[in-house]
């Protein structure tokens, strides 16, 4: 990810509206899944232990984590990251009440404070040369120890290629498997706890989110987390 890239500058007024025309097609709005996203990650992180009080939100966008990231795991201290000058400045407007902070990417150094790094849907957007690099500033916020939450638009699921074709910004976006985001995250330095699968049922199947839990380890979810501990065996 660039330090300073306007290219989604011009959404930053209206993403959320994109967002919907995309999402829409579930029956639900983006909120139902940003805060599933972060109930699903507090049960995980919840079996191992692990109450996160420094959490950096990585490619933050407009800040739409924020609420839930201080809500559902409770974070003392919020920190979005983001390419985009725009959308941080909604993010700021938006969330200034909530004493989280933004900054660029290029704002902001590393400085292995943070217990927590989560990114959604970020790395589609990011080139393939580029990706590596990303990983490597990632681990480099955390402490040891820290883990890092990667979530994903699962291709292999055919409701989330409609979803993103219907969404301008990710149209063109270059999907990351499944496999190619344990690869990534392991090869930068990353002990990978799991990769588990969420939002396999839309709205008119709601009745049957009971099952998705425990479907969760299965690749039928429209997304997928890859949890991981920032290694530092020697």
């Amino acid at each position: 990810m660039e330090k300073n890239d306007p290219k989604f500058d011009g959404f930053a007024k209206d993403y959320d509206a994109a967002l919907m025309r995309g999402v829409s097609v579930s029956g639900e709005s983006k909120d139902f899944f940003a805060r599933g996203r972060l109930l699903w990650l507090k049960r995980c992180l919840h079996r191992l232990s692990f109450a996160p009080q420094r959490v950096l939100d990585y490619g933050c966008g407009t800040g739409s984590a924020t609420p839930f990231l201080r809500e559902i795991l409770g974070a003392s201290a919020i920190l979005g990251v983001d390419v985009s000058a725009q959308s941080l400045e909604v993010a700021r407007k938006t969330y200034r009440a909530t004493g989280a902070e933004f900054k660029t990417i290029g704002d902001f150094q590393p400085d292995e404070s943070f217990d927590l790094v989560f990114c959604n849907g970020v790395f589609h957007h990011i080139p393939l040369d580029a990706r590596a690099g990303c990983i490597d500033y990632i681990r480099r916020c955390l402490r040891p120890g820290g883990i890092f939450a990667l979530w994903e638009n699962n291709p292999w699921n055919p409701g989330t290629q409609i979803v993103m074709a219907r969404i301008p910004f990710d149209r063109d976006a270059i999907k990351v498997p499944p496999p190619t985001a344990r690869r990534l995250v392991e090869n930068g330095g990353f002990e990978i706890i799991s990769t588990t699968f969420q939002f396999v049922f839309p709205s008119a199947l709601g009745f049957l989110r009971n099952l998705e839990a425990p479907l969760s380890h299965f690749p039928f979810g429209a997304q997928y987390q890859v949890l991981a501990r920032r290694n530092d065996a020697p």
